[in-house]
């Protein structure tokens, strides 16, 4: 219900889906797939999934990064801390295999709920 609110409501303000937090405060994923996030390095940074399904085309994802010998970090990330990063993309069945994301906008205010952070797909 949670995730549904917080989609209708990015959708309202012009992005396509938005991203969740977990009760700490930290990314957790988009409202029906999961995120990483590509630093400059060309290295992948996944939420932890403690707080969200591990999704079956996410460990597909994380898999085939390390066979082509590319670091993944399943970590803890700071909402502070995506400015860092270069790219985005989402994975899992509603997001339709892999999409890219070009930008995240501003916190929405939501009452009391985690803000989640609105998510643009490219043109």
């Amino acid at each position: 219900m949670i995730c549904t609110l917080s989609k209708h409501e990015a959708e309202k303000q012009g992005y396509t889906d938005s991203l969740m937090l977990d009760h700490d405060g930290n990314v957790a994923e988009a409202t029906g797939a999961n995120i990483f996030f590509k630093d400059k390095n060309g290295e992948i940074h996944t939420p932890i999934p403690d707080s969200f399904l591990n999704g079956i085309t996410r460990r597909t994802v994380i898999g085939i990064a390390k066979s082509k010998n590319i670091k993944v970090h399943e970590r803890k990330i700071n909402p502070s801390e995506l400015s860092n990063f270069v790219g985005c993309f989402l994975t899992g069945t509603a997001a339709e295999g892999i999409t890219r994301k070009s930008a995240i906008g501003p916190r929405l205010q939501y009452g009391l709920d985690p803000q989640p952070l609105s998510v643009l797909s490219p043109p």
